[in-house]
């Protein structure tokens, strides 16, 4: 191939420059083994409410299906979550938990893989940040995980999330970098004989598309995916404004064939398979907004 004009030089020298800078932004690190093909792996999967561990049901599906084991660690009761004028925040709090192990069940999990930390929903920037941590790195070291899956903190920059999932996000990456120094929360090792750990690799979901940088294929999980998200019926009905109990069947006509069909439409596509999406990273926990070779020597 012979390029005579210069215009068309620059343009084959853009094209380049834009490869290279897209792969950077995305960074270089995939899973040594894809996704699918994960066997034997301890899943710790970090929210800040019942419900956002939806956007990685399919994954979670075909990681319990594969022989994985999972633990859901949720920060608060999601205890505001509605316009139920009729709803107290602690008949929600109990509302949502039945949703979450419905849900779960729906993957093939059970309520001994679930801990709910209790704290209030739209208020974990101004829990005690040092309180919180504690507790998540409580669970690390207890469960020892070798994926993290968490609300993405940003990639190079700081994320937008919502108050609760901003939270979140920064709180469960700080929990993971205090968890592996032994001298931080010392109290968990001397006397819970506890042991200070490094989780080795990270699974972020709702970051933005353009940091994603690792696809799931979920067709064989789709229905699961599906039939756990109707569980969050006072989330995704009009049970988030009249709450008329956990059977969708009590509710207007019409109302659980919408519910599914949106449920459905949710689904990402990609090349006409069902897929879920996440920035992967590997490497010890200074590195994961940022994937620089120098954090992983």
């Amino acid at each position: 191939l012979v390029v005579n004009s210069i215009p068309m030089k620059n343009s084959i020298i853009k094209i380049f420059l834009f490869i290279i800078l897209i792969s950077h932004q995305i960074g270089v690190s995939q899973p040594d083994i894809p996704i699918e093909k994960w066997k034997g792996k301890s899943i710790l999967l970090i929210s800040p409410h019942p419900d956002d561990d939806h956007l990685s049901h399919g994954t979670l599906a075909l990681l319990n299906s594969n022989g994985n084991k999972i633990n859901i660690l949720t920060l608060t009761t999601g205890n505001v979550g509605t316009k139920d004028l009729n709803v107290s925040k602690s008949d929600l709090s109990k509302i949502r938990r039945g949703e979450q192990i419905n849900a779960m069940k729906a993957l093939g999990l059970s309520e001994n893989q679930y801990i709910n930390l209790g704290y209030d929903d739209g208020r974990l920037e101004f829990a005690n940040r040092e309180e919180l941590v504690g507790k998540i790195v409580y669970y690390i070291r207890k469960i020892r995980p070798d994926v993290l899956m968490t609300f993405d903190p940003g990639y190079n920059y700081q994320l937008w999330h919502k108050s609760d999932h901003r939270a979140a996000a920064y709180l469960s990456v700080d929990a993971v970098r205090a968890a592996e120094w032994h001298l931080m929360y010392e109290g968990q090792i001397i006397h819970d004989k506890l042991e200070a750990y490094a989780i080795p690799e990270f699974l972020f979901y709702g970051g933005n598309p353009s940091d994603k940088n690792t696809t799931v294929n979920i067709e064989m999980f789709v229905e699961n995916k599906v039939l756990a998200g109707s569980k969050y019926i006072s989330q995704w009905s009009s049970g988030w404004y009249k709450y008329l109990g956990p059977d969708l069947s009590a509710y207007p006509d019409g109302e659980e064939e919408r519910v599914f069909k949106r449920l459905r439409e949710k689904i990402k596509i990609l090349d006409g398979v069902s897929v879920e999406q996440f920035r992967y990273y590997k490497g010890i926990p200074d590195g994961v907004g940022q994937n620089y070779e120098r954090f992983n020597d």
